[in-house]
């Protein structure tokens, strides 16, 4: 059976107005969140108010999109966007990197969390859990832009992205590596929410999501064209190494406690 990806990545156009499937995931993404953190504090997870969780979610986005971009241009395509600066603006065509958008969330958080005088790990206990389900829903705006797809592949589920062919003329068949990315990242969701409600040390839902993501990514990242490589390693890889050693960390020191 052969899959051919003729997405439309545009769901409506009004003149230059053009409203994206990968703007509508991150609309969700945010509703989901918010949500939830809502719901945290009415059950008394976290001692903020409905005002303090409007304004950290106001910051936690605007850290999000600054981290997320920054990363892509520095770390994954820095010779394109050097060349063509304002594409930089453009981050409804896509380019938002995790690892950036994670480092953005967790330094506002440790801000945050000083002003509002709560503990740093609980709140991130709290925003990892639909953090994993918001990543899913990232992973599938970039599945519908046709973007971050895998190597070439003979699996009945192969998919063929912007009508490529081979030098033969032959379509060619790669694997849908964003929708093995919406697998895991659904997986760990699952292990969070199954988890979320036990007696459990401040942090260790959120160590969890470190050492989870940074496994499933790092397994992925050779199925999944690199924008960057050294030798078999990509600069995934690199990148998932801190985030696999702080979780094992935090982990060991939570388990002795």
């Amino acid at each position: 059976m052969a899959f051919y990806h003729n997405i439309n990545p545009i769901i409506l156009e009004l003149g230059p107005l053009q409203i994206r499937w990968y703007g509508l995931m991150y609309v969700l993404s945010f509703l989901f969140v918010y949500w939830y953190a809502k719901k945290a504090a009415k059950e008394n997870k976290i001692k903020l108010s409905e005002e303090q969780i409007d304004n950290i979610m106001l910051w936690l986005t605007i850290a999000l999109i600054i981290g997320a971009r920054l990363f892509d241009v520095l770390f994954w395509d820095f010779g394109y966007y050097s060349k063509n600066p304002i594409e930089i603006l453009a981050i409804w065509q896509g380019g938002l990197s995790f690892h950036g958008g994670l480092l953005g969330i967790v330094i506002t958080t440790y801000l945050l969390c000083k002003k509002y005088k709560i503990k740093f790990r609980n709140f991130a206990d709290i925003f990892v859990v639909p953090l994993a389900l918001a990543q899913a829903f990232g992973r599938i705006g970039n599945f519908i832009n046709g973007e971050l797809y895998g190597f070439p592949t003979k699996l009945p589920w192969g998919i063929n992205f912007a009508n490529e062919l081979d030098a033969l003329g032959n379509p060619v068949f790669r694997h849908p590596s964003q929708l093995y990315e919406v697998m895991y990242n659904l997986i760990i969701f699952a292990v969070l929410w199954k988890l979320k409600d036990k007696k459990m040390p401040q942090g260790y839902l959120f160590a969890i999501f470190l050492v989870m993501y940074s496994l499933f990514r790092s397994i992925t990242e050779f199925i999944r064209v690199p924008d960057i490589t050294f030798g078999q390693i990509t600069m995934g890889h690199i990148l998932n190494i801190p985030m696999f050693i702080i979780g094992i960390t935090l982990l060991v020191k939570l388990k002795r406690k």
